[in-house]
């Protein structure tokens, strides 16, 4: 069996599969074995895109599917076996630990993007943006601020009071200090002045990112509309703050560069041992079930000039297999949730998919480890009386951009006060709304559109440690457990270091655990 003619197979029948499993089949003779078993995982998961991780995660019902194959098949079997970790005696491990799991809430992953080696155009790009044009659309033209709305082309020459929906091409400042906007729609483009003498509104359209698509309230007509207010989507959480009837409670780590000679490995064994119980008076500790860890797990090779000088392990398959060996210490009802970062041997495009089996093949081998896109929506802490938590993870890279175009977040410096800037961009209601300030695929739909409100928004990349709320969404930065570089000193970064937040789903009682003390516990609560 060819390669191509397992991906003929694939278009046909509806499958998109992972490069490495395209390498992996495409090396087996029996043709009907491996369509028999690529079309039992699609109806088992429900799913397209095939992935190792998604084979691990069926691994209860490919098992008894495995015994089903003839005995000539013996041999490929056992290869497939031995590929993705679903032996029999590996079962025996997992059925070990499934009486301590019997009382988990289950993890959703409510959000999936799938590229299938596409090579994108032009007019993919063009759909995108009219594809967010139109998300946003549905978000704001429920708004009842926003009356006598209209689309741009229906605009008249005749002076009259109006609302519109449009997505910033431009913005610019005349002579006079005014702001002047071009805003378009998919039926045109208009000029919108802002003036300088409406303070409020002024400094609320000095702050727009390009490319964000808002509401906008005036007066005028075709050739220019004079703004009396701009309507932004935020993202507002209805209902307001749930709370668990199950105690539980969920933690948040990110940034560990694992491989750096700055990595704060004491710290971190600290923490560990924390987790595991092994510290005085943590009564907490035995309801820990969840830990998020936000990207950067480890540090890379080549993300910034030099840094093989700041490298313990040059190497990143051995930087994977170091850090799986620490997170393999932690005790096994803690489920750990991963999502990639810009430093671990992913694309920077994004969204960033699961990270690379070929290096990071340790990870896959523990049984508690979750891996997850970047960005992701995951659902945790469900029963069958309660929803779950809505949990946003996005690590960040984004930041920086707005950090230092955005005239408010300028002024406070909020590279240091990342909770700032994740209140800004929930304002618009996307992660990364001005082109350029991350690089993406052109997705069918947004990645970083935020099409379901969460209920906690974390992130990273920033290395430093912050909690707030904002429209009653948790916001929460993570520190970071790499002490500072040179190369972040260089752009006046103070991280901080080892600092955790743990959350109760119960009680919404929040606390930052700080292991980089002896006392090793500071409180911030944000009830």
């Amino acid at each position: 069996m060819s390669k191509q003619e397992l991906l003929n197979f694939c278009s046909e029948e509806n499958i998109l599969l992972d490069n490495s499993l395209s390498d992996f089949f495409g090396t087996f003779e029996n043709f009907n074995l491996v369509i028999a078993f690529l079309k039992k995982i699609k109806d088992f998961s429900g799913k397209r895109f095939i992935s190792s991780s998604l084979l691990y995660s069926l691994r209860g019902k490919i098992i008894p599917f495995l015994k089903t194959f003839p005995e000539e098949d013996k041999i490929l079997i056992q290869k497939i076996q031995d590929k993705f970790n679903l032996s029999d005696k590996k079962e025996e491990k997992v059925d070990k630990i499934k009486e301590i799991k019997q009382k988990e809430s289950i993890i959703k992953i409510l959000s999936s993007y799938s590229l299938g080696g596409k090579v994108f155009e032009v007019k993919d790009f063009l759909l995108f943006f009219k594809e967010r044009y139109n998300d946003f659309k549905t978000v704001l033209q429920h708004n009842p601020e926003l009356e006598n709305l209209i689309a741009i082309n229906r605009i008249t020459k005749d002076k009259q009071k109006l609302s519109l929906i449009g997505m910033i091409y431009s913005k610019s400042t005349t002579k006079n200090k005014n702001i002047v906007l071009e805003v378009e729609d998919l039926t045109g483009i208009i000029k919108i002045i802002i003036s300088k003498d409406k303070e409020e509104l002024y400094t609320k359209a000095d702050n727009l990112p390009l490319d964000s698509v808002v509401g906008i309230k005036g007066f005028g007509n075709r050739d220019v509309l004079f703004a009396n207010d701009i309507i932004l989507p935020e993202a507002r959480l209805e209902g307001g703050r749930k709370k668990s009837s199950e105690e539980e409670y969920v933690l948040f780590i990110g940034d560990l560069h694992y491989g750096s000679k700055n990595f704060i490995e004491k710290d971190f064994l600290k923490f560990i041992e924390y987790l595991n119980g092994n510290l005085p008076n943590t009564p907490e500790v035995e309801k820990i079930k969840y830990l998020f860890i936000i990207g950067d797990l480890i540090t890379g090779v080549g993300n910034y000039p030099d840094q093989e000088k700041d490298l313990l392990f040059i190497d990143l398959e051995e930087q994977f297999s170091k850090v799986a060996e620490l997170l393999s210490k932690i005790r096994k009802d803690i489920k750990i949730i991963l999502s990639p970062g810009n430093h671990d041997g992913v694309r920077l495009m994004e969204p960033q998919p699961i990270l690379n089996e070929k290096f990071a093949w340790p990870l896959y081998n523990l049984e508690n480890l979750i891996i997850t896109e970047n960005p992701c929506l995951v659902n945790i802490g469900s029963s069958d009386d309660f929803e779950g938590f809505n949990v946003l993870t996005y690590h960040g890279f984004s930041f920086p951009h707005y950090a230092n175009t955005a005239p408010s977040l300028m002024t406070e410096k909020t590279m240091n006060s990342p909770e700032k800037i994740m209140k800004y961009l929930l304002n618009y209601r996307h992660l990364a709304p001005t082109h350029g300030s991350v690089q993406y695929f052109p997705l069918g739909k947004d990645p970083h559109f935020i099409s379901k409100v969460p209920d906690i928004f974390v992130s990273g990349h920033t290395h430093k440690s912050g909690i707030a709320y904002h429209n009653d969404i948790l916001i929460i930065s993570v520190s970071s457990w790499e002490s500072i570089t040179p190369y972040q000193e260089k752009f006046g970064n103070k991280p901080d270091h080892c600092k955790v937040p743990i959350f109760n789903l119960s009680t919404r009682a929040i606390k930052i655990l700080d292991f980089e003390t002896v006392e090793g516990e500071k409180n911030e609560d944000r009830n």
